[in-house]
């Protein structure tokens, strides 16, 4: 009987405790199924690779996103870990290339964002308060190289609210104005490189970084 190559796959843990696991998450990977029930997802990868525990997302990333992501041992530490989410006692960064030299060189983004459920089903409802802060990074020739902390949380915040300045990420096609940049990027150059989170179980401050990974290094290489 032929494997499927995801089931063989293993995600790498960047940390785990009694409560909690933190995978790497690579591009291309759906954290959830969509309605589509696609089977090649990071929650289904995570309960083949954690048999014997009950693993559930405390967050998302966006299919095109890689980096750090925090899953809950059990439903009970799931609903508690959103908790702090919601609280805004998560910290969470990314590393973004965005289109253009951004000015000034650190700022806050501040545009209202539809969820997601009233992008899609409810167009006339009101957009949510979003905050962004942002600091550059380096210069490239076509590109700045951006460190980004979402102060709130809204689906697609961080896409939307630099292609709102006019600086849309290298490889976004949904949420750019225009479409004919020099650069080209296979998918949407955003990493959550860093989040930081007190311990369920003590309460201290736990930190847990991700390298940049292989496709947006070799792309900050070819592109000074």
């Amino acid at each position: 009987m032929m494997t499927h190559p995801a089931a063989e796959r293993v995600i790498p843990v960047l940390f785990e405790d009694e409560d909690c696991v933190v995978f790497d998450k690579p591009p291309g990977l759906l954290v959830i199924p969509t309605p589509r029930g696609e089977s090649r997802t990071l929650v289904a990868l995570a309960d083949r690779q954690f048999s014997k525990e009950h693993l559930y997302p405390a967050h998302r990333l966006d299919r095109d996103t890689s980096g750090v992501i925090l899953f809950a041992k059990g439903k009970n530490n799931q609903h508690k870990l959103m908790a702090l989410f919601k609280e805004r006692r998560v910290k969470k960064d990314y590393i973004a290339f965005v289109h253009g030299r951004i000015r000034p060189v650190q700022g806050d983004i501040r545009v209202p964002v539809k969820d997601h459920y009233s992008r899609r089903f409810k167009p006339f409802a009101p957009a949510i308060g979003a905050l962004t802060h942002y600091c550059v990074v380096d210069y490239h020739n076509d590109f700045t190289v951006v460190d980004v902390r979402p102060a709130t949380g809204r689906t697609n915040q961080v896409r939307i609210h630099f292609s709102e300045i006019g600086h849309p990420l290298v490889g976004e096609d949904v949420y750019a104005l225009r479409k004919d940049f020099v650069l080209r990027f296979r998918r949407t150059a955003l990493h959550a490189a860093r989040l930081e989170w007190p311990l369920l179980s003590t309460g201290k401050t736990q930190a847990v970084a991700s390298p940049l990974p292989r496709d947006m290094a070799e792309f900050l290489k070819n592109n000074p």
